[in-house]
């Protein structure tokens, strides 16, 4: 059975507010969700907030529909960057489960792919992109286990903007395969149920595997991957080096030598 998890819970000041949004979670099926920060450094007296203790939201959190266990609630911050000194990770990093960075530049985008230390990649598909994605910095981002997450809210909202959401995220789907992708609404009055998420997906010309998978496997592989980056440890796996032909001709036996240059 599938687990789903819906990572961009926007944070809200109302407690109760947030309470209710957790909890028709639950009710829709998810089993984790993370409440989403955005801080944008370029204005002014924008400073990095202290999460919120999930514990002050919640005495007894709600149980997840169709499940025994109670939903769980993380925290997660996101840097919109307009310029490479937006994003400068520091202690106060530390205190979220998730990293996230929406680069609003092409130089940007490339060195979030290749060298910043995240989780989660936000595209804005909702406008006329300012760049093109390019292969060779998406792979990069694949290759250290970074997941791109999209907004679907506005191809259900807007003719116009329904245009652009979907030519951008075709745009990004034939470069990543669709393989690395997260959906999610970015509306904290609005939650879709994980299968009708699923569905919306096929508009972006994902596979039915890959459409589910961006409500699911794919948000437990970016979990595993921000616990990975908060410990600072991995996976280290050797490979066998191929040797070469006159390695091997130096490690032959000499009878197979002899008979070879009789032949």
């Amino acid at each position: 059975m599938s687990v789903f998890m819906d990572l961009n819970i926007i944070s809200n000041n109302d407690k109760n507010r947030l309470r209710s949004i957790i909890e028709t979670a639950a009710h829709l099926g998810y089993s984790t969700v993370a409440i989403n920060y955005v801080v944008e450094p370029q204005q002014k007296k924008q400073e990095i907030p202290k999460p919120q203790s999930v514990s002050d939201i919640f005495d007894k959190f709600p149980v997840v529909q169709g499940k025994c266990s109670p939903i769980k609630v993380l925290n997660r911050l996101t840097i919109i960057a307009s310029d490479a000194s937006h994003f400068r990770p520091t202690n106060e990093y530390k205190s979220f489960d998730l990293v996230a960075v929406y680069p609003k530049t092409e130089k940007l985008f490339h060195a979030a792919c290749m060298t910043f230390d995240v989780d989660i990649i936000c595209i804005a598909v909702a406008e006329k992109q300012p760049f093109h994605f390019k292969r060779a910095p998406v792979n990069g981002a694949i290759d250290r286990g970074v997941f791109f997450e999209t907004c679907y809210a506005a191809a259900i909202r807007d003719t116009t903007m329904r245009r652009y959401t979907i030519a951008n995220a075709i745009s990004l789907m034939e470069v990543c395969k669709g393989k690395v992708l997260l959906l999610y609404c970015m509306v904290s009055m609005t939650l879709s149920g994980p299968y009708d998420i699923a569905n919306l997906g096929l508009l972006f010309s994902l596979s039915e595997g890959d459409a589910k998978a961006a409500v699911s496997t794919n948000c437990r592989s970016v979990l595993l991957h921000g616990e990975t980056r908060a410990t600072a440890s991995g996976v280290v796996y050797t490979m066998k080096k191929p040797k070469t032909p006159q390695k091997q001709e130096e490690e032959s036996p000499i009878s197979k030598k002899a008979k070879t240059e009789l032949a």
